[in-house]
């Protein structure tokens, strides 16, 4: 693996999309950001790695609005790749297979739906903070007032 480590290192140094987490853990984000098919799949290498599977998660926080029927596919579609490349290094083939699937893995996904959440979310989120802020401000500016008031 430290020599598979080294040359994802390298192949995708400067690679927005990568990320590693940890000598033995990576992430990458398969599509553009702000793409609504975009989806974070996390390879993670056991101990016996390349000789067994390495782990393949797609519980990133970023994929929450991926249905789990979807995510499941696409794992068990990474699934069958990793038992054709056992015993080799893999993950850089994973991330580029799941980069040329993704427009099939992500085909039963829903975009309507995903937009239409997140706008709401985007929409509704910030009314919240901003209506509180101006209630203190005038809290604190009334008080100001009275402060001032009380002195003269």
């Amino acid at each position: 693996p430290q020599m598979e480590l080294e040359a994802l290192r390298s192949i995708y140094e400067g690679d927005l999309c990568f990320r590693e987490l940890s000598p033995v853990s990576f992430q990458y984000r398969i599509g553009e950001n702000g793409d609504p098919k975009a989806f974070l799949i996390e390879v993670s290498w056991p101990e016996t790695y390349p000789q067994t599977a390495p782990v393949i998660s797609m519980d990133a926080f970023f994929n929450n609005t991926i249905s789990s029927s979807i995510k499941r596919s696409i794992l068990d579609k990474l699934m069958v790749e990793v038992e054709a490349n056992l015993g080799t290094a893999m993950t850089y083939t994973l991330f580029e297979y799941a980069k040329d699937n993704k427009e099939l893995f992500m085909e039963n996904q829903p975009v309507n739906t995903v937009t239409s959440v997140s706008n709401s979310i985007a929409i509704g989120t910030p009314d919240v903070p901003a209506s509180k802020k101006k209630d203190k401000k005038e809290q604190l500016s009334k008080t100001q007032k009275r402060k001032l008031a009380d002195k003269t």
